[in-house]
């Protein structure tokens, strides 16, 4: 009786191989990583204008509320410098009205009020504008 050896032989990985298994693996996270990075700003971006949207609406209601209106401006900081805004309230200039009709003194006048407000570099995405009409009573001019 001949007895045959037989033999199997074991195959591993070689070190070639790893490698490139390495280095599909940190493209791979590489890429992940970076999306997740671009999309932790975009979340910031959003909170950041949606945060700015609140503090316009709140300074857009506190206009002529216990003073007057009347046209001028004023600007300021909130959150310790991290939102700039402008306000800024004119006369509003009706277009339907002919430039040769004169304003009524004693009649109440419409005011145009622009509120800018910016946060971080106030780049393109980080500025915001709200502009609104408001009444103010006759006999209040400036």
């Amino acid at each position: 009786m001949n007895a045959r050896v037989v033999r199997s032989r074991e195959r591993g990985y070689t070190l070639i191989e790893v490698i490139v298994a390495f280095a599909l693996l940190a493209g791979a996270l590489t890429l992940l990583l970076g999306a997740m990075s671009g999309a932790a700003r975009q979340v910031r971006g959003s909170a950041d204008a949606g945060r700015a949207a609140l503090h316009a609406q709140s300074l857009m209601a506190q206009v002529g509320v216990g003073v007057p209106i009347k046209p001028g401006s004023e600007n300021g900081e909130l959150e310790d410098g991290r939102y700039r805004w402008a306000l800024d309230i004119q006369r509003w200039n009706d277009p339907a009205r002919p430039a040769d009709v004169p304003l009524d003194p004693s009649a109440p006048q419409l005011l145009e009020v622009r509120l800018g407000i910016e946060w971080g570099e106030g780049g393109p995405g980080q500025r915001l504008l709200l502009r609104t009409l408001r009444v103010m009573p006759a006999g209040l001019e400036p």
